[in-house]
Order: structure tokens, then C-alpha cells, then sequence
């Protein structure tokens, strides 16, 4: 059975971390800890004292001062590591962890989870190929070497960096390792671990490489356990739950996230809020509980997307300079379909093609797959139909060889409708309300990634307002955009009334428009 010693970095709150090793231990596990050596010495002595009795814990042989990017994280990891290695011969696995982290599984889960498997949990991908990197420099953190720190000696920092590159000082990576880049939080094998240090002792090349890298917790491991191990016994994921914002600050759990936790494919979450004393009362419980079982739905980063990106969704369709002056052609009449259920809107759709001549196809800038017509290329991915929408949409018209072209759209893509109603050809906007029910909703959640099939039901709960919310605030913000030809039909009104409407919108008779409202038109 799994046996894993824990590996510590920790600051701060000497009280959480004596709970936390005593946490820890009791379900049988070990811990090696690393207080940061710029922290209150009689912190470190109070932790000391307390766990002075355990022989599960150990301690990092040497404190070292750590600082953020620096290779101080690394350092300070590998000297926990190596006394880890010498006091627990015993153990299977070596974990790492942060004070902030908790477990979001019982130890019963954690220890069946690593047994299932004969492998590694490291987050590992290309550095140059991925773009695991988001913001700021990238090959510059390996091919230059970084004495100093960016978050506390700004200026020495881009100073040290400018001067480099202007005098062309780039050194070469070690030509035998493909840089990776990942987590910090990961858990290896003993047999993996017990090699990195072998690695670390016979290539004091790339010891000194690192040393001057910037930000090396995030290549250094997952670097040369990639190097040192089969890619079939490595599984490049972290096992420990965090998310970042848009602005690469970690997200902070609190007290009313015990539900969504539980339901991650991970054993342990970083990070904890501090002041959450009852999420960590609940989750150092669930962690000593025995036969508790676990829905995973996985929800948890779709969510987050969902919930913070309200408000921002469409702008990535935002007008390109190219586009500035073009038009979709004198003459033309573009006629847009929003409906939030995909499959009325395909229903008309459908029925307009059956029973007019104008062309019309389905959601182009939603679906993927949505039947396209050939068109060079520019029709093959939703990324370039919409970096490209007006030409896309030309060459429609061009292709049909028709003025007149319908199109649908989701109501999420308000800066599209807008921009495109905007255009110096005719648009027309028909928006079909339809209600929503709880069950359909559900299912449009678990469709777009936001829930799971096993997803709780308290969780679905608090989430299903807000969609419901959501989708009430996109038609209220077309409303209010007074965008030209407008029309709104619903599944409230008559055969009739939503005859006239297409009629109108569409510009057809009468008759033609009965055959386009006739029966079924708004069912599920």
C-alpha cells in the first residue's frame, strides 16, 4: 500500500502546520518540513517543539531564504526532499505540498488512487511548444541568467536583462534535456525521486543552469523527471486542484466550496483560505474518514470561466484594423437568428431553406462542425471564421450567389450582433425567447462543461440561477442596444402573431410564413 512522505514549503501560521504534519501523520503518511529561512526563527522553533515527539516528521537539513521565481523554491526543495529520502525508507511516494494546501479526498482515496497506477504526477509540457506561459518573458527566462529578483530588485532585474541582451550574452541550454515547463505541485515515486538526486549530484552543468533560470519551480522537476523517466510511467498533470485568474493570481477557496472540492479529480486543493476555519475543519476530517465516497464531475475550472468571464463574454470578436472599412457589400441583407436553444433556431433555419430561397446556414461562429460549404480553408475552424467574420460571410454570400443570407448566432456574442449591425448592408435581428426549464438547463450545463453527470445536486442548485441570470442578460442587453430591425417572437405567442413577425423579418408572404411558425417550432 502507497506510503507517501510529504514534502512541505511552508512561511508562516506555525499553528496550521503543526495541524496540519499531525493531519497528516495520523492516517499513517510522513512529512519533511521547510520553514522559510527569512521567517521568525521562533516560529520555527515552536513547530519544532511541537512535533518534536513524532517520528513521522522530519525537518529540511538547512532553512533556506526563498523568494518568489527564485531558484531558492528549488533549493529548498531538494533539501527537504533528501531528508525525506533518508528518514522514511519506507515511503512509496513523495508529495509536495504548500501551508495553503488541504486535502479534498480521505487518505483511504489518496493512498487506492496512487496504487491504482505505477506512475508519476507531474505537470510536464513542452516549454517551447505550449503556451503553458501566459504573460510576460518566456525563452528569455533560459537563455539569459537572472541574478536577481523581479518582484523585489525591479530595476537590477531588467537592467541585468537588457544589458544581456543588447551585448548578445545568450548561453545555450544543455543539449541533451528538452526544457518542460508545469506545476510546482506534483507527486513522484521513490525510484523517481532517488534518481533526480543521483541526476543532481553527477550534472553539476545543469545545477548551474538552473541555479540562473528564472522561475525554475516551474522547469526544473518537470524538466528532468521527463528526462530520467519513460513517458508511458508519467502522468503530466498535478495532482493538487488550483486555478489562476486572468491575472495569474492563485484563487482562493473558502467555506462555501466544500461541494464543488469534493467533486475534482484531485486529492488535494491549493489554496485554502485562511480565514475558511470550516471548510478545513470539514476537509481534515473527510481526510481521516474511512469508506467515504466520491462523485467526480470536474467542473471546477468551466465554472470559474463561466462565472468570472460574465460581462466580458464576445470581446475577443472585437473590430480588427483590416476590417475597419470593409463591408459585407452594397445591397446586401444579412438577417441573424439568436436563440439561446441551438435547436429552435436550426428548426426555423431548416424550414427557411425547405420553403424560401434564401440561403441559410447554422450557428458558423458557435459550432465547429456546423455544415459549411468549401471556401478555401477559411470555413475549417471557428477561430478563423470569426478572425475573419466579414470575409467569411462575403464569400457566403458570394458562394450561394444570393443578397440575402440567414445566419444564426448565439445571444452570448453581443459585440458580434452589434458590430455586424453596424454594417453598411441591411441587417435584421430576429430573437427568439424561449423558456427554460430546470431540467434544460441542467443539461445545458453539463453540454458546455459546466457541470458533470455526477455533479451534486446542491452544486446545481446555486448554479442554475445564475445561468438563468445569464441568459435573462443577454436579451436584456440586445434590448437595450436599440439595434436597428429588431424583432422578438417567443413561445408565448400565437401561431399568428409569430407568422407576422417572419413574415416581417424575412420579408416573405404571409402564407409562407405559417408554413416557417407551424407546429413543434419552440419544442424540446
Amino acid at each position: 500500500m502507497a506510503k507517501i512522505a510529504f514534502i512541505l514549503l511552508c512561511h508562516k501560521d506555525p499553528e496550521g502546520i503543526i495541524r496540519q504534519a499531525e493531519r497528516l501523520t495520523a492516517a499513517g503518511d510522513a512529512i519533511a518540513v521547510h520553514f522559510d529561512g527569512r521567517a521568525k526563527s521562533a516560529d520555527y522553533e515552536r513547530i519544532r517543539a511541537a512535533l518534536k515527539g513524532n517520528p513521522a516528521v522530519t525537518f529540511a537539513k538547512r532553512r533556506v531564504k526563498c523568494g518568489w521565481g527564485e531558484w531558492s523554491l528549488v533549493a529548498a526543495t531538494l533539501s527537504a526532499l533528501k531528508s525525506a529520502v533518508d528518514a522514511f525508507p519506507d515511503a512509496t511516494h513523495f508529495y509536495m505540498l504548500s501551508g495553503d494546501c488541504m486535502p479534498v479526498k480521505s487518505a483511504e482515496y489518496a493512498h487506492g488512487f496512487l496504487d491504482a497506477e505505477d506512475v508519476d504526477y507531474i505537470e510536464s509540457v513542452d516549454f517551447f511548444g505550449s503556451d503553458w506561459i501566459k504573460t510576460g518573458i518566456k525563452e528569455e527566462r533560459l537563455v539569459y541568467r537572472h541574478f536577481f529578483n523581479e518582484r523585489t530588485q525591479k530595476r537590477l532585474f531588467y537592467t541585468a536583462f537588457e544589458l544581456q541582451r543588447r551585448l548578445g550574452l545568450r548561453r545555450e541550454i544543455p543539449a541533451d534535456l528538452q526544457m518542460m515547463i508545469g506545476s510546482q505541485w506534483w507527486c513522484l515515486r521513490r525510484r523517481t525521486v532517488e534518481w533526480v538526486l543521483d541526476f543532481c549530484r553527477r550534472r553539476k552543468d545543469v545545477m548551474r543552469f538552473f541555479r540562473t533560470t528564472w522561475i525554475p519551480d516551474e522547469t526544473f522537476f518537470q524538466t528532468i523527471v521527463r528526462h530520467l523517466v519513460p513517458e508511458t510511467e508519467i502522468r503530466s498533470r498535478t495532482p493538487t486542484f488550483l486555478m489562476f485568474t486572468d491575472y495569474g493570481m492563485p484563487v482562493t477557496f473558502y467555506n462555501d466550496h466544500y461541494d464543488l472540492l469534493l467533486g475534482q479529480d484531485y486529492l488535494f486543493a491549493r489554496k485554502i483560505s485562511p480565514d475558511a476555519t470550516e471548510l478545513k475543519r470539514r476537509l481534515a476530517e473527510l481526510w481521516a474518514s474511512e469508506g467515504a465516497g466520491f462523485e467526480i464531475s470536474d467542473e471546477g475550472r468551466s465554472l470559474f470561466r463561466f462565472l468570472s468571464g460574465r460581462g466580458r463574454i464576445g470581446r475577443r470578436f472585437g473590430l480588427r484594423a483590416w476590417e475597419a472599412e470593409s463591408s459585407l457589400g452594397a445591397g446586401r441583407e444579412l438577417l441573424m437568428v439568436a436563440c439561446k436553444k441551438w435547436h429552435v433556431a436550426k428548426r426555423l433555419v431548416e424550414r427557411v431553406r425547405a420553403h424560401t430561397d434564401i440561403p441559410a446556414v447554422e450557428y458558423v461562429f458557435n459550432e465547429a462542425d456546423t455544415p459549411m460549404p468549401d471556401l478555401g480553408g477559411i470555413e475549417s475552424s471557428i477561430e478563423k471564421r470569426g478572425r475573419h467574420r466579414r470575409s467569411f460571410l462575403r464569400m457566403l454570400f458570394e458562394h450561394y450567389g444570393s443578397d440575402r443570407l440567414v445566419i444564426c448566432v448565439d445571444p452570448s456574442e453581443f459585440d458580434l450582433i452589434r458590430d455586424l449591425s453596424s454594417d453598411r448592408a441591411r441587417t435584421s435581428l430576429l430573437e427568439i425567447v424561449c423558456d427554460f426549464s430546470d431540467d434544460y438547463l441542467t443539461g445545458h450545463a453539463r453540454r458546455v462543461g459546466l457541470a458533470g453527470e455526477k455533479t451534486p445536486r446542491e452544486v446545481l442548485d446555486r448554479l442554475l440561477p445564475t445561468i438563468r441570470r445569464d441568459i435573462a442578460f443577454e436579451s436584456e442587453r440586445m434590448r437595450d442596444a436599440d439595434l436597428p430591425r429588431h424583432i422578438r417572437i417567443g413561445s408565448d405567442a400565437s401561431a399568428d402573431e409569430t407568422a407576422a413577425a417572419l413574415a416581417r423579418f424575412l420579408d416573405v408572404p404571409i402564407e409562407t410564413a405559417r408554413h416557417l411558425a407551424a407546429d413543434h417550432l419552440y419544442s424540446d
